[in-house]
Formats: structure tokens, C-alpha cells, sequence
């Protein structure tokens, strides 16, 4: 948004909610938080007597009709070039609105179908890509994703990925100058450290990655191996693996590590970088560690990871095989010299692939092609 600020854009930010980033979102445009729903139609006694009467759904229909023609003029719909949706999660807003058939809708999609499945409505999702004209796919296979499951037609696809690299570089590069923060856990100097990062669900594999610290760290009974897992808040989960960590007898070398701003100070010391996510189209995650300059492994068929890593900036195996995963650590963990040389052709591909003009100026050729 600052960047198509900067290019002389106007822009109307309608959020689903509202959030910790507000108060940023409002410093770059003018913003709407669609309101919450009311609890109840007309009250509590009068939603039973109209339920009873078999005219409820008539009367929910008419208030969410008021609603949407009520956000209609606040953003007053009619006046705008194009519609950008963000995410396919916004297919449950956006379902609402009553887009005029005249204004373009552009979709940025970086769901695939784990998230699909739990972040969206099937027909909400089928209007919204109904409705668009132009997609953005954030990687190769995501594209595909719509492609396949969903029939977009691959002519209305365009690949994009939008990271502030230089920003980026810059925090990395701030936090590997700044003092180990691995000495805060006691970590010896000569540790080898395999990380992982992101929330605690299933999705991102918190559970792979402790039964691949049994493997790994098994497979390399001489060395001072250490796993940190940088995101995992207290909570259910976190009693789940420490149990798993405590009983595998690992407690002493597995860390995990609360949500912290100080998540690239961690990552800027990892030797490892071990992507376990079932699904990721295009994980950030790979972007700090690559420009971190730390090889990343990860699962063929998880996503579009593999895309940018190759055959040069770590290693893809096969999914959800956790002895081809731990094999590939060890290998790197043995050679030094490998993990330097991966690591360093990562960041470099990160910084030729993304540069953020170059995908700003896609977006606007875009917009001006579409009105």
C-alpha cells in the first residue's frame, strides 16, 4: 500500500476487522472495518417467535441487505477504478458487496487447500474467482492449485510475489551484528543449530519437526546439535510437543521459543533452516533465512518453496519423508563449507527473483492494462 501510495495511487482499505496494524493502515489511506454482526435479528424473544413463524430467514436477509447497502455508500462503491482482494479469506466479505459488473476485481492468491478448506465458504470462494478478472499467484504451484481445483483459467494468471527485500535485508542484517541471543538459553558457542519458525498448528508441522530433532540429533550422537523453533505460544500444542520432547529424552537440546520481535536474531545464527510445513505457497520464512544466508529443507508438494530453493539453495525431499529430511540435515550440519555456499546462493536468488520495483511496476501495468 505504501509503495502504490508512492506511485500516485488512491486508495479505500476495507478490513474484515480490525487488528494491531490499524492505526499503520490508517497512516497510508483511508480505512473501513466492516462491522461486527448483531447478535440477534430483532432480540432474543422475538428471534424464537420469528423462527417459530418460519419468517426468520426473511427477516435476517433484509437486515444484512441494510448492512451491505450501508457499507456500499460509506465506500461509496461506484466511484472506484478496481477492486484488489488480498486474500481468498476475504471471499467471505466480499460475497457481500455487490461489486459493480464495470469495476475490475483483481485476487491475490497465497492460499492453497488446507487453508482454503479452513479459511473459506466453497460458493464464497467460487463468486469471488467468478468475479475476477485478473489473478495473482504468489508461486508456481498456488497457480496451479487454481488451475487444477478450480478451473481459473491459467490465461488470467500472473505469478507475483511483493516483499520489501531491501527493508528486509536490512533487519537481517541489523540482527546478525547484535549479540547471540542463543547464550540467553545456554547454548554453547560451537552449537549447531537447526531451526524452524512459525505459529503452533498442524499445518506448519510443529509435531515433524520434533520427531526429525529424535532423528537428527540421533544420527549425530558426537556433535552439540540444538533444535529452535522460534513462534509457538503456550498453550495445548506446546504441552503436546514438550511431552513428545520431554519422553524422546531431547528436552536439553529442543527450544521452543515464544512469538518474539526478535525472531531474525534467532534466525540470523541458524546453520539449518527445516521448513516442515504440510502447506506453505510461499513462506516468508524462506525469505529471512535465505537472506540470512541459511540453506533451507523442505517437503516437495508443501507448496512453492522448492521453486526458489532448487538444487542450490538447500534441499526439497520427498513429502513428509522425515529420514530423507533428517539425512539431508546431517549432510549439511558434516559439511561447513556446503552450508556456506548454499546459504549465500539462496540470498542471492532471493535478491535477483524479488527485487520490490520490479514487482510493483507488474502490479501497476497491471491496473492501468485493466482500466
Amino acid at each position: 500500500m505504501r509503495l502504490l501510495k508512492a506511485e500516485g495511487f488512491q486508495m479505500h482499505l476495507l478490513l474484515g476487522e480490525g487488528g494491531p496494524l490499524l492505526d499503520e493502515y490508517r497512516s497510508v489511506c483511508t480505512v473501513t472495518v466492516w462491522p461486527a454482526s448483531d447478535r440477534y435479528v430483532m432480540g432474543v424473544l422475538a428471534d424464537k417467535v420469528l423462527g417459530k413463524l418460519g419468517l426468520w430467514e426473511q427477516f435476517y436477509q433484509r437486515q444484512q441487505q441494510k448492512r451491505q447497502a450501508e457499507i456500499r455508500s460509506i465506500l461509496k462503491l461506484d466511484s472506484f477504478d478496481l477492486v484488489f482482494v488480498n486474500t481468498v479469506t476475504s471471499s467471505r466479505w466480499f460475497s457481500q458487496l455487490g461489486i459493480p459488473e464495470t469495476i475490475p476485481v483483481v485476487t491475490f492468491v497465497h492460499e492453497l487447500a488446507m487453508s482454503v478448506r479452513i479459511y473459506t465458504r466453497p460458493n464464497e470462494l467460487a463468486y469471488l474467482l467468478g468475479r475476477t478478472n485478473h489473478l495473482l499467484a504468489v508461486s508456481e504451484a498456488t497457480a496451479r492449485y487454481y488451475k487444477e481445483e478450480h478451473h481459473f483459467d491459467p490465461s488470467r494468471i500472473t505469478l507475483f510475489t511483493l516483499i520489501d527485500t531491501p527493508s528486509l535485508k536490512r533487519n537481517v542484517d541489523k540482527a546478525r551484528q547484535q549479540p547471540n541471543i542463543y547464550k540467553e538459553l545456554g547454548l554453547p558457542n560451537n552449537a549447531l543449530i537447526v531451526g524452524g519458525c512459525g505459529n503452533a498448528e498442524w499445518r506448519k508441522g510443529n509435531d515433524l519437526f520434533v520427531t526429525l530433532a529424535r532423528q537428527v540429533i540421533g544420527r549425530t550422537p558426537e556433535a552439540n546439535v540444538h533444535f529452535v523453533w522460534v513462534g509457538i505460544s503456550p498453550g495445548p500444542l506446546y504441552d503436546d510437543l514438550l511431552m513428545d520432547i520431554q519422553k524422546a529424552g531431547i528436552a536439553e537440546r529442543v527450544h521452543l521459543i515464544a512469538p518474539t520481535p526478535d525472531v531474525l536474531r534467532y534466525m540470523s545464527h541458524f546453520d539449518v533452516f527445516a521448513l516442515c510445513s504440510r502447506e506453505d505457497p510461499y513462506p516468508l520464512v524462506v525469505f529471512e533465512a535465505g537472506l540470512s544466508e541459511v540453506p533451507v529443507v523442505c517437503f516437495d508438494g508443501a507448496g512453492g518453496s522448492p521453486e526458489l530453493i532448487e538444487a542450490d539453495g538447500g534441499f526439497a525431499v520427498p513429502y513428509l519423508d522425515l529420514d530423507a529430511m533428517s539425512s539431508r540435515i546431517v549432510t549439511l550440519l558434516n559439511n561447513p563449507e556446503q552450508r556456506r555456499q548454499m546459504g549465500k546462493r539462496l540470498s542471492e536468488k532471493i535478491l535477483e527473483r524479488h527485487p520490490a520495483q520490479q514487482s510493483i511496476e507488474t502490479l501497476v501495468t497491471l491496473f492501468h492494462q485493466l482500466t
